[in-house]
């Protein structure tokens, strides 16, 4: 042995004991060439056998002897083992020695065989052996389990991606575990960093120059930061190195981020933060999921972009990061911009919505969605200020344009009033300046609805309705003609608006109900009894007459009402909806909804919520918010039941901080008296009321109460109390009555709702009054004029627009063109969301053959992270789309 003796550590030693062992022959001493460097010099060997062995480095046969002598005088009996590395020769020792050692002879280490074995290989690739920091690597990092079995040859790319695994805790490019994505996520987690920067430094090397040319070379920028105990920034710095990148930023930038990162080409740097910004989208896409994994990623990239937002501030960059779609800061920038536009009168719809679309376009709108709504529903209620208001002509009027144009204004405001809690004071007082204009303008609408009221509720009848719609004709104008195989549903939401309404008509609508009215082209809106409280109306609803009362008036008149039309029918109140342990809905109840009655449920969430302080609508209400209706819906879906979704009056919020109530004599409850009206409210009489001996005050004005604060309260004038709305569903259109019509969700959004409003807009200066006589509105003159507006981009243009989707066309070699993509989405879209393989070949302009390698590939596209967006049905030959899964991976959503 002509070569310097190798250094030899723990590790090294016990996998020479493996394979010599099997030699010993009863014999307790090895002799090794090498030097120990290992500071542990006594260890229990765990494998062929269980056996304590001790160390000792000598490099004199005197001291080799010496060594010897004193294991066997220290261990006599035992079959404890003695390994000497040593420098010393076997020419120079004598049988003496020789005969005790195993083999009888100073055994050579030959690591790359020790490799071998410990893969199961027969021989290594010889580019291992010339790597000694991979050898000592790899002999060190062994897990407990072993190393995993690669061939006949351990190649170099294996061993590497072995050592990978065992020491970055990651899985190798070639098992699809590590990518650009894998290697940033990885560097987030404290841990993976700073076990890479405690790693030696040639090891380190060695990684980093391997992962350079597997995922690419922005891989030595993550690693450099991680060996420098900066990993945890490596995602925030690419984020701000994103913005850096941009060819419009000077110099002087550029060098100030330089300086932050610490060096690297410019190559380098813009391939870093080009991985990971699309690092950050997929994750942005991923925190949509709605589970725990979609909130822990959330919550990592809220955490991410913070600190990101912090680097730039503190190299005095945030002033030029305002374009990033990242950082808080420039989302900040990115809503005063929207404020600027919604309060200036110079400003118009274009310049608005293109704010708008600017602040979508940021990643804090699809992570904390609330603050985007905020933006949506100002800009919305700004296009509905330009818009002109004509008189109101009468009540039936005033409560069909509520629920087709009001109510959607309350729902915004609502939402708008909430505004957001992390905004900037220059976006609060935009909000507040919208909100205040708006509140000015309903209060007129009500006022001129109060006045019509007042002359209408001494005369109205059900021989003279005024062409309403009264409460107690609900049941058969609209109930009974529903009435055909399979009898209806009917639920009561005791205390839904018009703004709750609309709401969960949207989401019923996007859970595949059909929604149906009698009259083409919107929804039924009736007439609350007088006052508009639970007492007076919804007896006055479930009877078909009108008449106050309690439960036992209510469950009386309702059987007798079908009786009289030749149906069975049950009405269930609160009590008597909950099953017993293990049934959501009580038996009596199910049964009825299996059989062939007309059934009625009535559900007392939102006013109960409104009663007890509990401010549901304020950021809308979702259908599993109301207690068993979402039950109730699929037990009717079930049995093919109609579903007849009614209020029996509506309510108005608390939005006036603290204000006392006011101080009235008569007060019977939170929105009605009796004497003589004050400022902001009316006196009725008339055969309607049916409180008060006939005669009641009531507030038009939404923020008069009686009573202390509560959440919203109801029995007033306002078009949002008296306004009744009825939503019809059908599990299909195929149950639809003669002579009535379908309702699409763009014929019962106002025209302002969508943002293909035109015209340059202005926020007039809001100015409140109570007046003592209620009296028509003057006619409104529109503020600005119409323009023609191109037609907003198709859902399927915006998906191939986004971040997500480039992500996704990156590793889909020779990928359709983007239009193409978006074509094909557009035509499933048209076809509820599903067409045959032909007809998307069409579309693609693509001929027949090869459909099923044209699917895959628009699979590949549009799948992220797994999910179902787009799926082959009908044994293949149909290609179908989920759209609501489409735009929740790729951050689209309608307006």
């Amino acid at each position: 042995m002509t070569t310097a003796p190798p250094d030899l550590d723990r590790r090294t030693v016990e996998a020479t004991l493996e394979d010599e062992l099997t030699h010993a022959r009863g014999r307790r001493l090895l002799l090794v060439y090498g030097r120990y460097t290992d500071r542990v010099t006594e260890f229990t060997l765990s494998r062929p056998e269980r056996r304590r062995v001790r160390v000792s480095d000598e490099h004199s046969v005197l001291g080799i002897v010496e060594a010897w002598q004193q294991h066997l005088a220290a261990h006599p009996d035992d079959d404890d083992l003695l390994v000497v590395t040593t420098s010393v020769e076997d020419s120079q020792l004598g049988w003496d020695v020789l005969a005790y050692a195993i083999k009888r002879s100073v055994r050579p280490v030959d690591r790359g065989q020790i490799l071998a074995r410990r893969f199961g290989a027969t021989d290594v690739d010889s580019r291992i052996r010339t790597e000694s920091w991979l050898v000592d690597a790899l002999l060190a990092a062994e897990p407990a389990q072993g190393w995993p079995r690669n061939g006949a040859v351990l190649t170099r790319d294996a061993a590497v991606r072995a050592l990978i695994g065992a020491r970055l805790n990651q899985a190798s490019p070639a098992d699809g575990g590590l990518d650009a994505a894998a290697l940033l996520h990885w560097s987030l987690d404290p841990a993976g960093p700073a076990r890479f920067a405690d790693l030696p430094q040639a090891e380190r090397d060695g990684l980093t120059e391997w992962l350079a040319d597997a995922v690419g070379d922005f891989a030595r920028v993550v690693l450099r930061l991680a060996a420098g105990g900066r990993g945890a920034d490596a995602v925030p710095l690419g984020l701000v190195g994103a913005e850096v990148a941009r060819p419009d930023v000077s110099a002087d930038v550029a060098m100030a981020f330089g300086a932050l990162l610490g060096g690297g080409t410019a190559a380098q740097l813009q391939a870093f933060s080009a991985a990971a910004a699309s690092t950050v989208w997929r994750s942005v896409a991923r925190a949509h999921a709605g589970d725990q994994v979609g909130e822990a990623t959330r919550a990592r990239v809220l955490d991410v972009v913070r600190r990101a937002d912090e680097l730039a501030a503190q190299a005095e960059l945030t002033g030029a990061m305002t374009a990033s779609p990242f950082l808080p800061s420039a989302f900040t920038s990115r809503s005063r911009a929207l404020a600027a536009t919604l309060t200036s009168g110079r400003s118009d719809h274009s310049a608005m919505q293109a704010a708008l679309d600017a602040l979508g376009a940021h990643c804090l709108s699809q992570l904390e969605p609330h603050r985007l709504r905020a933006a949506e529903m100002a800009v919305r209620l700004v296009r509905w200020l330009a818009a002109p208001t004509e008189p109101l002509d009468s009540v039936a009027d005033g409560t069909r344009r509520h629920l087709s144009q009001w109510a959607w204004v309350d729902r915004a405001l609502t939402t708008l009033w909430e505004g957001d809690a992390t905004t900037d004071q220059e976006t609060a007082r935009a909000y507040r300046t919208v909100c205040e204009a708006v509140r000015s303008r309903r209060s007129a609408l009500d006022e001129a609805f109060a006045g019509r009221l007042r002359s209408w509720a001494r005369h109205a009848s059900t021989t003279e309705p005024g062409g309403a719609l009264l409460i107690e004709q609900v049941l058969d104008k609209v109930a009974l003609p529903l009435v055909s195989a399979t009898a209806p549903l009917i639920i009561v939401l005791d205390g839904m608006s018009g703004a709750v309404a609309v709401d969960l008509g949207e989401q019923l609508a996007a859970r595949s109900w059909t929604e149906v009215s009698p009259t083409p082209d919107r929804r039924v809106a009736a007439v609350s009894a007088i006052p508009s409280v639970t007492q007076a109306s919804r007896p006055s609803l479930l009877t078909g007459a009108l008449t106050s009362g309690d439960q036992a008036t209510e469950r009386k008149g309702f059987t007798a009402f079908w009786r009289r039309h030749r149906r069975t029918a049950a009405l269930f109140h609160k009590n008597d909806i909950p099953g017993e342990a293990g049934q959501r809905l009580s038996e009596p109840l199910m049964a009825a909804l299996s059989g062939e009655e007309v059934v009625g449920v009535v559900l007392n969430t939102i006013d109960y919520a409104l009663d007890h302080g509990r401010e549901g609508d304020r950021s809308g209400w979702l259908l599993r918010d109301i207690s068993f209706l979402p039950e109730l819906l699929n037990a009717a879906r079930d049995y093919g039941r109609p579903v007849v979704l009614v209020s029996d009056h509506g309510h108005v919020l608390h939005r006036c901080g603290d204000t006392p109530a006011a101080a009235a004599a008569g007060a019977q409850s939170a929105r009605w008296r009796t004497g003589t009206p004050d400022a902001g409210e009316v006196a009725l009489t008339g055969p309607r009321v049916l409180l008060g001996d006939g005669s009641v005050v009531v507030p038009w004005q939404e923020d008069i109460r009686y009573l202390p604060r509560r959440a919203g309260y109801h029995g007033g004038a306002a078009l949002a109390e008296m306004t009744v709305p009825v939503l019809v569903l059908l599990p299909s259109a195929a149950a639809l009555p003669a002579g009535w019509a379908v309702l699409g969700a763009r014929q019962l959004a106002p025209p302002w709702w969508d943002r293909a409003e035109p015209g340059p807009v202005a926020v007039p200066t809001p100015k409140v009054t109570r007046s003592k006589k209620a009296k028509e509105p003057e006619d409104s003159v529109p503020l600005f004029a119409m323009e023609d507006r191109p037609a907003p981009p198709s859902l399927g243009a915006r998906v191939v627009a986004t971040e997500v989707y480039a992500g996704q066309r990156s590793f889909v070699p020779k990928a359709p063109d983007p239009a193409t993509v978006a074509a094909v989405i557009d035509a499933l879209v048209g076809g509820d969301g599903s067409l045959p393989l032909g007809a998307v070949a069409t579309v693609a302009g693509r001929a027949p053959r090869g459909l099923e390698f044209f699917a895959a590939t628009l699979q590949r596209l549009l799948n992220v992270d797994g999910y179902s967006v787009l799926s082959l049905v009908d044994g293949d030959r149909r290609l179908k789309l989920d759209q609501e899964i489409l735009r929740q991976q790729f951050g689209v959503r309608d307006r």
